[in-house]
């Protein structure tokens, strides 16, 4: 159970950061092209790794739009 706990807390923490990322990067887009864009890409790392781990779950309850 430790393992599933983790890995859930985790995608939790990683949703948060993925949704204030993309957040930052629309705040960005019209002030600053370069870190929108690098903020968007971090957030498309964060979101790889958030599919990684809703296919170890099996839980896809994330909703992230």
């Amino acid at each position: 159970m430790y393992n599933s706990d983790y890995i859930l807390k985790r995608r939790k923490k990683l949703k948060k950061k993925y949704i204030q990322l993309i957040e930052d990067a629309y705040n960005l887009r019209q002030t600053d092209h370069a870190l929108s864009d690098f903020s968007e890409y971090k957030a498309n790392k964060i979101l790889y790794k958030l599919k990684k781990l809703e296919f170890v779950v099996n839980k896809p309850d994330i909703e992230l739009q």
